[in-house]
């Protein structure tokens, strides 16, 4: 979508994983990081780049300081794929709670009416992070009769664990900092309700997954959807995600041809402002 809009003389090179970052970047002039982690060796090694513009809204894997150094100016694509993340994260609670992945294994066995599911009518939803995407979940969930509550930022120990108490699931959407890094971790988890179902499209560091696999051990969570992971592209052999209480996709809540589509338009409008010399969109840094 990117190529085709691009100006007249340029050109999109997709990254070859198999030769580094550092080798690939030298003639870069506009950086699309995407996933990947951008370090200063690999800004400092980009010796004309003039412009990271990260097609997507987080950009913690970019280190800015270095950016700063270089006067290099950074922006993203805020707001353009909330929905595709929240009908995502819907899927991911709705295929819990009719727990897909025994049903799958039900049907190789030629089992009929197996296994028992249970419906979100009626349940009460709770979401960490009120921005559009999470904004966007509260309004399907609501339609599909649940009760939405929502997790303040700040809020104490006591109103943590109250939170996580009166939830029958949780649906992450805040972003990666500091004070959300392991935002869920073994008191979370003690709190949470037996059968509770936990939800994670945003990034996978506000889980702590070593909390995570003791409280799938201890078997009283009803399932986890993951869309995001603690290093990606995630190990296919991973135990935790061949538990059939564990539903995983490859990071793909984001990527739908709607979402994409905005996306382009960002990114081919920022790098057509930064040849024409105007002030840049979503400028983060």
């Amino acid at each position: 979508m990117i190529a085709a809009r691009l100006p007249a003389g340029s050109t999109l090179v997709r990254w070859d994983r198999a030769v580094p970052l550092v080798e690939a970047i030298a003639d870069i002039d506009v950086l699309l990081p995407s996933n990947a982690t951008i370090t200063p060796e690999v800004i400092h090694a980009a010796t004309k780049l003039r412009l990271v513009q990260q097609p997507a809204a987080g950009t913690e894997q970019i280190h800015r300081p270095a950016l700063v150094e270089r006067g290099i100016p950074l922006c993203n694509a805020p707001g353009t794929n909330h929905v595709a993340v929240a009908e995502c994260a819907l899927f991911l609670l709705l295929s819990l709670a009719r727990r897909a992945p025994v049903a799958t294994q039900m049907l190789r066995e030629r089992v009929v009416g197996e296994p028992l599911g249970i419906e979100l009518s009626g349940r009460t939803l709770g979401i960490i992070g009120m921005g559009r995407a999470g904004t966007a979940l509260a309004d399907r969930a609501t339609a599909l009769g649940m009760h939405v509550r929502a997790l303040r930022r700040g809020a104490s120990e006591a109103d943590r664990a109250a939170f996580f108490a009166a939830c029958d699931a949780i649906s992450i959407h805040c972003p990666l900092t500091p004070e959300t890094r392991g935002l869920v971790d073994a008191r979370a988890f003690t709190a949470m309700r037996d059968g509770a179902m936990l939800i994670n499209v945003a990034r996978g560091g506000v889980i702590d997954r070593a909390a995570l696999v003791a409280a799938l051990a201890g078997g009283r969570l009803g399932g986890v959807g993951l869309d995001v992971h603690w290093s990606e592209p995630p190990d296919p052999d991973d135990a935790l995600y061949r538990d059939p209480r564990v539903v995983a996709l490859p990071h793909v809540a984001g990527s739908t041809v709607e979402a994409f589509t905005r996306i382009a338009d960002v990114v081919v409008d920022n790098i057509a402002r930064l040849e024409r010399g105007e002030p840049l969109l979503h400028r983060v840094l």
